[in-house]
């Protein structure tokens, strides 16, 4: 199936993970480049990336999922192990599209399933960029207003479109008015899919087992990143109001191969508020031009 929604002509298929539906869109020839989107409420690929495909596209087979729990997927991940559990369901992809080995780019939630993919299997990983990548000091200090924004989104009085605005536009990006009302609307409606609303993919950790979770949730404590010598690039929004930007500063201090860009007047959606620098930086880093 294809669909033109203004970007470049996007084969869609359900491919079977395990027993799960997980969506992918792709386009373009190349070296493969999976594009993995970030964990706010009613994210998915396409729209994470719709900045971003049709440039990439010009020099990768640029493949965009939805990740377990969001968009077109199957919903439910396993909370005790959120990260390993996405980056389950996306190693799969690889495995159900025949392919070996991949670039990832990963913004968000997206950047903490390929980095925790790359740590367990570095063997299918061959460069990675990472915008703004959850779960790097999360343990070490108090969440930021936009995470707990974020985290308390389904809960108290639920979800509502005032609550997804104010995230956005209070939390996610820098400049708020770059923001159409449209994005924010399909992003509500997506988000209050009766079966997200039940389980949502991004919560607070919680019951007996939650310290373990959250310390299985902080890359910093993982003693292989200091062995992770797949070549690595980090974008990290000056302004970023929900993943601190000193998580860049920790992961090119820990990461023997990994480069940090620092992008000024820029929140959490790096890809998005400055799309023309993001897609020059990728493309080029993920040729091997450094």
């Amino acid at each position: 199936m294809t669909t033109n929604t203004g970007l470049p002509q996007l084969r869609e298929r359900l491919l079977d993970v395990a027993g799960r539906q997980i969506f992918v869109a792709e386009t373009g020839d190349g070296p493969p480049a999976l594009l993995l989107h970030g964990g706010g409420p009613g994210a998915s690929g396409v729209s994470n990336y719709s900045r971003n495909i049709a440039e990439l596209a010009q020099r990768y087979r640029v493949i965009v999922p939805d990740l377990p729990g969001y968009g077109r997927s199957g919903k439910g991940i396993d909370h005790t192990d959120p990260f390993g559990s996405l980056a389950h369901g996306i190693r799969g992809v690889l495995d159900q599209l025949g392919l070996e080995k991949a670039h990832f780019v990963g913004n968000s939630y997206g950047g903490a399933c390929a980095l925790r993919l790359a740590l367990d299997t570095p063997d299918r990983v061959d460069r990675m960029v990472l915008m703004g990548p959850g779960g790097i000091g999360t343990t070490r200090a108090l969440p930021t207003p936009g995470l707990n924004s974020l985290l308390g989104y389904y809960a108290g009085d639920g979800p509502s479109r005032l609550k997804l605005e104010r995230f956005i536009r209070n939390h996610l990006v820098f400049n708020a008015a770059e923001v159409p009302d449209s994005v924010i609307d399909a992003r509500y409606e997506a988000s209050i899919d009766p079966e997200v609303v039940a389980d949502p993919p991004l919560r607070r950790p919680s019951g007996p087992n939650a310290l373990r979770t959250l310390w299985k949730m902080d890359f910093t404590r993982d003693r292989r990143l200091s062995r992770l010598a797949v070549p690595t690039l980090v974008l990290w929004g000056a302004a970023d109001r929900v993943n601190r930007p000193s998580g860049g500063r920790m992961l090119a201090e820990r990461m023997p191969n990994c480069d940090l860009y620092e992008v000024a007047n820029t929140g959490h959606w790096v890809q998005w508020e400055r799309a023309d620098l993001f897609n020059r930086l990728c493309a080029d880093f993920l040729a091997g031009h450094r």
